[in-house]
């Protein structure tokens, strides 16, 4: 079945923890997995900031290859629900200033953890497996998950440029939504454009748009 980039990237913007396998140095030949947050960069590709005593960083940087299943929060019926598994290459990065700011709007605690002894890495996406329920499900490849990219310091200047309602905090924009905060809430929240925007003006005016809108709720 072919399934549009789209709903898989929304789905992977739109959680915040997953689970990830790698392979287990302790017991060759059995994976290893363990549930923690991630944040997608300006490719939608996840970033992970890990402790280098961690069992899965000693098994990370032993052997790179991963995978990283993602679920529908709130699902009660997983069979029902939306969910992945990417398949990719895991690799050690130093984050620059940009990355390293929108990361940190998603997870402000994590940065008194680059104090230690964690490190950044990238999952590079070889595969991706999408199930959007009973009957729908199929493959994408590595090309198929980066279709539309807004360039780190565009997203920066068009979230800087927004008005905001009260209660609002914006954690980062990319081609098919926005995530946000809110004041009296716990976590991040999504709100999806009905297609991808590619132009910064479009962008924008989407943005405020969907600001506006939560703005009145």
């Amino acid at each position: 079945m072919k399934i549009a980039p789209a709903a898989a990237l929304q789905l992977l913007h739109a959680q915040h923890h997953a689970t990830l396998a790698t392979h287990a140095q302790q017991l060759p030949g059995y994976p290893y997995a363990t549930v923690l947050p991630y944040v997608l960069d300006e490719q939608h590709r996840p970033l992970l900031l890990i402790s280098v005593l961690a069992e899965h960083t000693r098994n990370l940087l032993a052997d790179g290859r991963c995978s990283l299943a993602v679920l529908h929060k709130g699902a009660e019926d997983v069979q029902a629900e939306a969910r992945l598994t990417l398949l990719a290459d895991a690799q050690r990065i130093e984050a620059d200033d940009l990355l390293l700011k929108r990361f940190l709007r998603y997870q402000p605690q994590a940065e008194d953890l680059l104090q230690l002894d964690f490190m950044f890495f990238r999952l590079q996406p070889q595969r991706l497996r999408y199930i959007g329920g009973v009957g729908r499900m199929g493959w994408l490849e590595a090309a198929e998950l980066s279709p539309e990219v807004l360039p780190l310091a565009q997203e920066a200047a068009l979230l800087q440029q927004a008005r905001l309602p009260d209660g609002i905090t914006l954690l980062g924009l990319d081609a098919y939504g926005v995530d946000y905060r809110r004041q009296s809430g716990a976590g991040h929240e999504r709100y999806n454009w009905p297609e991808a925007i590619s132009q910064p003006e479009a962008l924008a005016a989407a943005l405020q748009t969907a600001l506006d809108t939560l703005a009145g709720k």
